[in-house]
């Protein structure tokens, strides 16, 4: 390796892409090519940093094969960070067994960052354990343990183990004070900050307040039954009844929840679950059939039961009842939480992000940018969509989930 490209390397690790092109910005041979790509990156312009990637990995010659497995990687990283979530996971999975086997273990668990970070933004909380599961960062260089303690805390805050994303938060801000580079240490803080931001709404005895994700992680761990709407669950004692697909059941729980211990009118119900004004005999029949409907699901932990104006839940061994509510009533508010990380996202990657449709995340999009919640970018396949980043805009209970993660 020629003097310049190691100093452009020496510069690009210290966070320095600026100090890095002054070294090989006239260069096209594959190494300067690929440092160019990555400082290009770290400047903001994805799009020439993706043709001079694709340049040097063209350029590398088949024996270098772990100079192009490190191509890979960095498309993959501008692939993320650019929402690109339809990019395939088989190309990093490969290069980074390739570095593996090379002994390159820096930029291979560097690859297992980034595929850590797809799978969490995606909702695929057990596939991102499995592959954090027995790895060791301690012989990593202080830049890629930053990365490594970031998925390990933004794992443990999706699972709601707080005591360990806060241990996981504490490793990774020394790491990166060590490492010395601003944007990982601001980026560590930003995280740091949404451990003590209201994550929740609780709904109790016809009180609501703001909560954060600490309490709701005790919330779940007690006795109490709740009714999550930020995950369209009923939880009790440990166990979990999903209706994630039953929206009209998961309306009428969430309604007699927010009226215990009183009971919720029949006109509340309706309103609620069928978003019907007048209520008429068809409208009652509906009713009675999807409570009866619900009471089944609900049998092991809560009855429901019938009163001279509508239905009250009534829980089992008296237990207290609460409603756990997204902080905010804002409409698309699990599409808003995505949008407000600040990157550019297609209306594919959010779809695929949130587990819907393209349709309804299509929909979604419209109805943010007419409220000027959200912002279009570009036109035809290469729009995309941002949000401001809200000040203290809470999005770790809004952020999809596998539904068998739990």
């Amino acid at each position: 390796m020629d003097s310049l490209i190691a100093a452009a390397g020496r510069a690009l690790a210290a966070g320095d892409a600026l100090g890095a092109l002054n070294f090989i910005a006239l260069r096209d041979d594959a190494p300067a090519l690929a440092l160019r790509g990555v400082a290009m990156a770290r400047l903001g312009d994805l799009a020439r940093a993706k043709g001079l990637l694709k340049r040097a990995a063209r350029a590398f010659g088949p024996r270098e094969a772990v100079a192009r497995a490190r191509c890979a990687i960095a498309e993959a990283e501008i692939a993320l960070v650019s929402r690109d979530l339809g990019a395939s996971a088989k190309a990093l999975e490969a290069a980074r067994d390739t570095l593996e086997q090379r002994g390159d273990r820096a930029n291979a668990a560097h690859a297992r960052y980034l595929e850590s970070r797809y799978l969490l933004l995606i909702g695929r909380l057990d596939a991102v354990e499995s592959l954090l599961e027995g790895f060791d960062p301690a012989p990593l260089p202080p830049a890629s343990r930053v990365g490594h303690e970031l998925v390990v805390a933004g794992l443990a805050m999706r699972r709601l183990r707080i005591a360990a994303a806060a241990a996981a938060l504490t490793r990774a801000e020394r790491a990166a004070r060590q490492a010395g580079v601003p944007a990982l240490v601001a980026e560590v803080e930003s995280l740091a900050r949404a451990l003590d931001a209201p994550a929740a709404r609780l709904i109790a005895r016809g009180q609501a307040r703001l909560v954060r994700l600490g309490e709701v992680e005790a919330l779940l761990a007690s006795e109490t039954l709740v009714v999550d709407a930020c995950r369209h669950v009923v939880r009790c004692a440990g166990a979990t009844i999903a209706l994630e697909t039953r929206p009209v059941l998961f309306a009428l729980a969430d309604a007699l929840a927010e009226a215990w211990p009183g009971d919720a009118s029949r006109a509340a119900l309706l309103k609620r679950a069928f978003h019907a004004r007048h209520a008429d005999e068809s409208h009652r029949a509906r009713l009675r059939v999807e409570i009866g409907r619900l009471r089944k699901l609900l049998a092991a932990v809560a009855a429901i039961e019938a009163t001279s104006s509508g239905f009250a839940l009534r829980p089992r061994g008296g237990r207290p009842v609460v409603a756990l509510a997204p902080p905010t009533d804002e409409a698309h508010a699990d599409a808003l939480a995505l949008l407000a990380d600040g990157e550019a996202w297609s209306s594919s990657a959010l779809a695929l992000a949130l587990g819907a449709s393209p349709r309804t995340a299509q929909r979604a999009l419209e109805a943010l940018t007419k409220t000027g919640k959200a912002q279009a970018i570009g036109r035809g396949r290469a729009r995309r969509w941002t949000a401001p980043p809200a000040p203290g805009f809470p999005t770790t209970l809004l952020l999809p989930a596998a539904p068998a993660d739990g």
